[in-house]
């Protein structure tokens, strides 16, 4: 997730700018809800696109090919506005699949206002529509879907599609089965990307699928092949070596359900790293039926299990078991380091035994390892680990600690990134943090608060700054410049976007809502006095005397118990030597706790007396 600056911003030979002048109507359809349908075009076309709502002028820029399509997707959206879109055969850029979908499933595969349709395009990064083809106009039988994005992402698109409409109107698959396995062959960077298939039975297919769809949604995480059933058939869509692993693990899982799985030659592969478990300790890491393991699976995109040759009882000698895990390089570490993590909170010494401090300069993905004093652990963790996962996502590196140890893992900018981090979270137990200049950095955003709104952006104890940190995944404090001046900083990974929820541009929009609430208030408070002052003096309103309010003395110091009026039904003569209160009065209201600058002792006074 990290790039230098330059690279991205260097710009391809053919960068250009277009211009679209569109209507009122069409830039609210362009604009979409909070800006979302010109993000998605801007995604699938890769061009950047900026709408000038004033002007109403749309403007373009990227490469030629990048122009083409984000006009053609900008042209194909406002149609859509006016009825069905016409889709010719110059739409086609190499980023275009059209599906038949069965008249009776569209309203099914659309979705209620096309709200499944859009879910598909956020998951896989495409632009969908139904459309006419041609001259030819519409089918009675069949509507066409259109389907704009790479290669990749029309495919998880398309199966996602075929298999909703395969529920709807059963055997409808079989009849187009070949120009889907077929359609892109050899497509891709790699020329290998093609389908393969696997036909399952009705209890195979249950558990193939996983609840609600999780052992499906683990094995294509694992593997980067698309997974998708379209009735019994098992659809594996990617490059050669990603289908041949997606095959692979579908066999180990189903070989499950007959005994141990054992994979020979695991130590060659380039997909799995094994983790010794001790045998006390295999209970704890698996979790009641399989829950704990599910979990990692789930947060990491692994495919986890213990492995056992046959005949083995309780792994090697038995002491321990192995565990293997599936997935790309850094889920695999992820799910090893938190394995870990567990195994030597119930069996200590397991993983730190003579362990040292590690820092590497390898530029890309490893592990560096740096010690925490105790007494400052418990600080980096967090309540429930707040702070340690809010450092990993900030740094965009992996942190899990095992024992004393902070294991660090990511690219050298990430690893670094993570340790600075922690270096100055420690820093703010000591004194305040000084950061004398940031300007070099492409991770943080610097903000100056005014003094008066200071406190109130912080929160109290910092409660503010937490929140909109759990919010938006980024890291922010107060720290000093090299003058000594106080400013906030955002740290992130992540700059963001205008319509992100995650990201620094998010953060600083937090930080400027509250800094503007705090304006307004003080504002507000600063006319009402204003207002106050400049009212000539009203006469007095003639109350009755019972009404009257004698100046009251200043405030004394007394105990407790003087403060509190008299309990009802008891006359307060009785206590010691008090004397009864003068003019009738509790000494309790002679001291300011009734009438109008009671404050809040006015409203528990009131609610005493009652």
């Amino acid at each position: 997730h990290s790039y230098d600056a330059p690279a991205r911003n260097r710009k391809p030979d053919d960068y250009g700018v277009d211009t679209i002048k569109i209507t009122d109507d069409d830039a609210a359809f362009i604009l979409g809800k909070g800006g979302k349908t010109k993000e998605k075009i801007s995604r699938v076309s890769e061009a950047e696109i900026e709408l000038f709502e004033r002007d109403l002028i749309l403007e373009i820029r990227g490469s030629k090919v990048q122009r083409r399509r984000a006009k053609k997707y900008c042209e194909g959206v406002m149609a859509q506005r006016t009825g069905p879109v016409n889709v010719t055969e110059d739409y086609n850029d190499d980023d275009l699949t059209m599906l038949q979908v069965p008249q009776e499933t569209v309203g099914f595969v659309t979705g209620r206002a096309g709200n499944f349709l859009r879910t598909i395009e956020d998951e896989w990064g495409t632009l969908m529509f139904f459309c006419e083809v041609g001259q030819g106009g519409r089918s009675k039988d069949f509507e066409k879907l259109a389907i704009f994005g790479s290669v990749r992402g029309r495919r998880g698109a398309e199966l996602k599609v075929l298999s909703a409409a395969e529920t709807k109107s059963p055997g409808y698959f079989n009849k187009i089965r070949e120009d889907v396995v077929e359609r892109d062959k050899g497509m891709d960077s790699t020329g290998t990307w093609g389908t393969d298939t696997m036909t399952f039975q009705d209890d195979e297919l249950s558990y193939a699928l996983g609840k609600q769809g999780g052992t499906r949604k683990k094995l294509e995480r694992a593997s980067q092949a698309i997974v998708q059933y379209v009735g019994h058939v098992a659809l594996f869509s990617g490059t050669r070596q990603e289908r041949r692993r997606a095959k692979e693990y579908m066999r180990w899982l189903f070989g499950q359900l007959e005994g141990p799985v054992y994979v020979n030659g695991w130590q060659d592969r380039d997909d799995c790293t094994v983790v010794e478990v001790p045998s006390d300790c295999i209970g704890y890491i698996t979790g009641n039926r399989r829950a704990t393991l599910g979990c990692l699976e789930e947060e990491w995109g692994t495919l986890m299990f213990f492995m056992a040759k046959d005949g083995d009882k309780g792994g090697r000698q038995g002491w321990s078991e192995q565990l293997i895990i599936f997935g790309n390089e850094r889920g695999r570490r992820g799910a090893e380091l938190k394995c870990m993590n567990e195994i030597e909170r119930k069996a200590p010494g397991t993983f730190t035994k003579g362990l040292r401090e590690k820092i590497t300069d390898t530029r890309g993905f490893d592990t560096d390892r740096i010690c925490i004093k105790e007494d400052e652990l418990s600080y980096v963790i967090g309540k429930e680990a707040a702070t340690q996962k809010k450092l990993a996502i900030a740094a965009g590196a992996i942190l899990q600690f095992v024992g004393r140890y902070a294991f660090i893992a990511g690219s050298y900018k990430e690893r670094k990134r993570c340790k600075e981090y922690i270096g100055w979270l420690l820093q703010q137990l000591r004194s305040a943090v000084t950061i004398a200049d940031v300007s070099s950095r492409d991770d943080c955003t610097e903000m100056h608060i005014p003094m008066n709104c200071k406190g109130w952006v912080t929160g109290n104890r910092g409660s503010e700054l937490r929140r909109m940190e759990q919010e938006t995944g980024v890291f922010m404090f107060m720290a000093l410049d090299g003058r000594g001046e106080e400013r906030l900083i955002i740290f992130s990974h992540d700059a963001g976007s205008k319509t992100s929820a995650n990201g620094r541009m998010a953060a600083e929009r937090l930080v400027n809502e509250l800094v503007q609430e705090k304006l307004r208030d003080d504002g507000d408070r600063d006319n009402s006095r204003a207002r106050s002052n400049s009212r000539p003096a009203s006469p007095p309103r003639g109350r009755s005397d019972s009404r009257c309010r004698k100046p009251s003395p200043p405030p004394r110091r007394n105990s407790s118990r003087a403060n509190s009026p008299p309990p009802r039904g008891r006359s307060p003569v009785g206590r010691g030597d008090r004397s009864p209160p003068r003019g009738g009065r509790s000494d309790y209201y002679s001291r300011g706790g009734g009438g109008r600058g009671g404050g809040r002792d006015d409203s528990r006074s009131r609610s005493r007396r009652r």
